[in-house]
């Protein structure tokens, strides 16, 4: 470490170091520098900032406006647009939503290694990208194998190739990861060392936000395709309702790291996503296509999402408190279970969601960007319009595990079925000894 810190590679990386050991009196500042500091006092390299990508015909009808509401009438637009297009890839199924995950993650894990290749490519670390995008796919085959063995297991058992595949899963995700991590220490550079591992840094830190929220995301549409459109629709709704209410009744700054956010906006964005997600889960728990779980079915190799809904799915009264029901004039009202469940869910999308956005601003700030990419006028890169989608997706699969989900019957006969016939007997005879005892079955013998 001594060595490290008395070595003078370049003046690019001295000024990058000099501007570290500093920062520790500089608060919000990633490279420890002031607000007042140029780019070569820094030693870090800015993003380069993309060109305007709005199409041309939205330039040309807009020209005569102001910016303020030529932006408005941008993101309005797209915004529609992508809304139309979640509808479109909801209306496919189950299978297809699973593949834009996937697509989503790979965009969003793209956008953020790039960020850190544009601030560091002049310093020709040696293959960064290469062992990032490496480690995506390891990540990604531990955490879909993961998946294949729990929702296909029949499928699995059924093929040789598979059925080894699966039983050694974990030593060979295990093998593949080393085989990445001795890559990485074979490319350490001596000029290189504190840089190179930043950038090591940099990839788990964005494999852990984007590979392992994406992957809870499909557990939450495993459970049901409700999990999944509620919780996305209550953060989108979140984030248009909070711009209405802050573009056209803003005039309170909510928080430093995003100066253009109200609290008029927050607010106004809380009370419309509480009322959304009840109205849309109410719809929406009627249909057995959005609540069932998505199962593999084994004798048609295909997924259903075919099934009886539960106490969860099932209309039911509910005795309202006596200063709500002198207000409304109702005593009883009927609701389904899941409704309540939906306070929780898009309470959590106005409150804490917008986090996953603050958090996304400061990252951009330390950088100098505006947007992580330009893949989308007026709105940004992916990762702009999903930076809350994530933290939202794990407390969905949290609330879950916590409240919702029991023991699945489904998974508990794979796992007998996978074990040698000796010990299937065993547990048959003690779950009818155990049946006997509480005379659900009457007495006989036992099997031998």
């Amino acid at each position: 470490m001594t060595e490290l810190r008395h070595r003078g590679p370049t003046e690019n990386e001295l000024q990058h170091q000099q501007s570290e050991d500093k920062g520790s009196d500089t608060e919000g500042r990633v490279d420890g520098s002031s607000d007042n500091e140029t780019k070569a006092d820094t030693g870090v390299p800015e993003v380069p900032i993309p060109p305007d990508d709005t199409p041309e015909v939205l330039n040309k009808a807009l020209s005569g406006l102001s910016s303020r509401w030529r932006n408005w009438w941008v993101r309005g637009i797209l915004t529609l647009a992508m809304i139309s297009f979640f509808f479109f890839i909801i209306y496919l199924g189950p299978i297809v939503l699973m593949m834009i995950v996937m697509c989503v993650q790979i965009k969003c894990f793209q956008e953020i290694i790039h960020i850190g290749y544009s601030v560091y490519h002049s310093y020709h670390l040696p293959w960064f990208r290469s062992l990032s995008w490496y480690f995506l796919l390891c990540v990604n085959y531990f955490f879909y194998g993961e998946t294949v063995t729990d929702y296909f297991f029949t499928l699995v058992q059924r093929e040789m190739p598979l059925r080894i595949l699966s039983k050694y899963h974990r030593f060979i995700s295990f093998a593949l990861y080393l085989t990445g991590f001795c890559m990485f220490v074979l490319s350490l550079v001596k000029k290189h060392y504190r840089l190179q591992f930043y950038m090591f840094g940099w990839t788990h830190v964005t494999l852990l936000i984007v590979v392992t929220q994406s992957h809870l995301i499909i557990h939450n549409l495993f459970e049901g395709m409700i999990w999944f459109i509620v919780p996305i629709s209550c953060v989108i709704c979140n984030d248009i309702m909070a711009y209405m209410f802050g573009f056209f009744f803003g005039r309170t700054p909510l928080i430093k790291l995003s100066p253009k956010k109200t609290w008029e906006g927050f607010i106004g964005g809380f009370f419309a996503t509480v009322v959304f997600g009840i109205l849309l889960s109410y719809v929406m728990a009627g249909y057995s296509y959005f609540v069932c779980p998505v199962e593999f079915n084994n004798d048609s190799n295909r997924f259903e999402v075919d099934c009886e809904p539960s106490e969860l799915f099932q209309l039911q009264d509910y005795t309202l408190p006596a200063v709500l029901a002198s207000f409304t004039g109702w005593s009883t009202v009927r609701l389904y279970p899941f409704q309540i469940h939906t306070i929780a869910l898009s309470t959590f999308a106005s409150v804490m969601g917008p986090f996953g956005g603050f958090f996304a601003s400061g990252f951009k700030r330390a950088f100098k960007i505006k947007d992580f990419a330009d893949t989308i006028p007026g709105h940004g890169g992916i990762m702009d319009r999903f930076d809350c989608q994530y933290l939202m997706a794990t407390f969905v699969n949290v609330y879950i595990a916590s409240f919702i989900r029991g023991p699945n019957p489904s998974k508990v006969i794979q796992q007998l079925l996978a074990l040698r016939l000796d010990q299937q007997l065993n547990i048959f005879n003690s779950l009818k000894t155990h049946l006997t005892e509480r005379g659900l079955l009457p007495a006989g013998e036992e099997v031998a």
